[in-house]
């Protein structure tokens, strides 16, 4: 009998110019992920999202072998800063169910934390502040309702736009703005009360312990799928880290 197992990914910025990362991501559906007792994506699964009516051939194909998974396999979404515009019609192509921004589950017994994480990076000031205009309705449906092309543009300079925005940050102090600020992990897992926190966005995997109301608490912080495939696998018995390097 095959042992109780979750998955985790987040931040691989599936594009077609990385087919290296999507047939990494292919065989990593079909070889562990459909053994597992559910799959979660939190966030940035593609490097850009232009909305559900794009017929670029990659999000067919993701959506294809995603269903596929989907009916053996329980499959979650909750959206990260480049795919916050995937609604349901994408979902429902790909078997997805779409869940909040912040999410408690039940893993085995622990009560746990699911985000994409970016919510966590309190000093970065200039992307915080963009985060509050595409979470508003409004400022997404008037994304959503300009013509295709029109958002493939706008969608080619943000990309560029965090490109440079990225190279600006050139020593260890100011890169410390894009990660996690400390003081905000154990006060979001205390209004959630929980021990144990799952997410991605900064693309520093690791295991952090802390304290959450006096009780040790643990952050796994997923990687991104660069230069390898990188998953959290949990079971009954153990929290795994699990790195690839790519074909």
């Amino acid at each position: 009998m095959a042992q109780q197992h979750t998955l985790f990914i987040a931040d691989l910025h599936l594009a077609a110019d990385r087919p290296d990362i999507t047939a990494a991501f292919i065989r990593f559906l079909r070889e562990q992920a459909i053994a597992a007792d559910a799959l979660y994506i939190l966030g940035d699964l593609f490097e850009v999202w232009i909305g559900d009516d794009n017929p670029e051939p990659l999000l067919q194909q993701i959506a294809s072998e995603l269903k596929q998974l989907s009916n053996s396999v329980p499959l979650y979404f909750i959206h990260g800063n480049r795919d916050f515009l995937l609604k349901q019609r994408y979902a429902r192509q790909a078997g997805m169910q779409l869940l909040p921004q912040q999410q408690v589950i039940d893993l085995y017994g622990t009560p746990s934390l699911i985000m994409h994480g970016d919510s966590l990076c309190t000093l970065d000031l200039a992307y915080q502040k963009f985060r509050r205009w595409w979470n508003q309705p409004w400022w997404q449906w008037l994304m959503l309702h300009l013509p295709l092309s029109a958002r493939q543009r706008i969608a080619m300079k943000a990309r560029q736009r965090s490109a440079m925005y990225k190279a600006s940050y050139t020593n260890n102090a100011t890169t410390q703005i894009m990660d996690v600020t400390p003081e905000e992990v154990p006060k979001v897992m205390a209004q959630y009360g929980v021990t144990k926190l799952i997410h991605g966005h900064t693309h520093r995997p690791a295991v952090h312990q802390l304290e959450v109301n006096n009780q040790p608490a643990e952050r796994y912080v997923l990687g991104d799928w660069y230069s390898q495939s990188s998953y959290l696998t949990v079971s009954p018995e153990q929290w795994q880290l699990v790195f690839h390097p790519l074909a």
